[in-house]
Parts: C-alpha cells; sequence; structure tokens
C-alpha cells in the first residue's frame, strides 16, 4: 500500500511541475553585425558546441518541455547568454572582450561544452585537435582586440 502510495504522489508531483515555467526565449533580438567574426571552421565548431548557451539563437532539444529536466537546461542558457554571448560580440567592450578572451581556452580545457550536455549531445564534443585551433584562433583575436 506504501508503495503504491509513493508512486501516486510521484505521479501528481511529476505532473504538477509541467505547469511550472521557466521563460527562457529561444530567440533574442540582436543585430548579425553584433555576432563574433571567426573563419568558418571556428564559426561551424561555435554553433555546434557553444552556441546552444553562448549565443541568441538556439534550438531546445526534446527534454526543454519535461519539467525538472527543461529547468536545468533553460538556466544552463540563461546563465551561459550571461556569462558571454557570442551573438553580442561587438557590444562588448575591448576591456571585456579581452577578459572573456582570456577565460576562453580555460572553460574549453576544463569543462566546456559542459559533461551533462554531452550525455545526450555527443556531436558537440571537440576533439583535441579543435580545442587547438579554437585556442589557436582565440590567441589570435585576442591580438586583434588589443
Amino acid at each position: 500500500m506504501i508503495f503504491k502510495s509513493f508512486w501516486f504522489w510521484t505521479l501528481i508531483t511529476l505532473v504538477a511541475i509541467q505547469f511550472i515555467p521557466m521563460d527562457v526565449p529561444e530567440q533574442l533580438e540582436g543585430k548579425a553585425e553584433n555576432e563574433i567574426k571567426a573563419p568558418e571552421e571556428i564559426m561551424n565548431i561555435l554553433k555546434r558546441s557553444c552556441y546552444v548557451c553562448h549565443s541568441n539563437s538556439l534550438v531546445y532539444p526534446w527534454y526543454d518541455k519535461i519539467a525538472p529536466a527543461s529547468w536545468y537546461a533553460k538556466n544552463h542558457v540563461k546563465n551561459g547568454r550571461k556569462t558571454l554571448n557570442f551573438s553580442l560580440w561587438s557590444e562588448y567592450t575591448k576591456e571585456e572582450q579581452l577578459k572573456l578572451l582570456d577565460n576562453i581556452p580555460k572553460s574549453i580545457a576544463i569543462r566546456m561544452p559542459l559533461p551533462s550536455y554531452l550525455w545526450l549531445h555527443e556531436e558537440a564534443t571537440l576533439t583535441k585537435e579543435e580545442k587547438q585551433k579554437f585556442s589557436k584562433w582565440v590567441k589570435k583575436l585576442k591580438e586583434e582586440v588589443k
């Protein structure tokens, strides 16, 4: 009896939390000229592995409709955009850009893309070669920004 009651209340709770929204829009307004400029190879890496959380444009995965997974995913997007938004790159000051560029190689080496994201999105995994190319490009961009 206790076992059935547990599953009944668990199911009721899971259904009820579906009605608690977390509003993080897929598309944000922005100008195309504000987006970061990079060689095609680097843009492909950015769009495949970074843009989901770090741009104004994203396509939410299927699980974005199911709480609490949707809360987790949308919270990461919200925080990712707040930390670094490649769609707003030219709106950052030179000092902000340099600070972000200092952090990018460390973030990629240590935790980006997030391991929890990679569980369902293997295609976002960066190879060692891609990480090296990306870091080299970041170094070059830092020189241009200075």
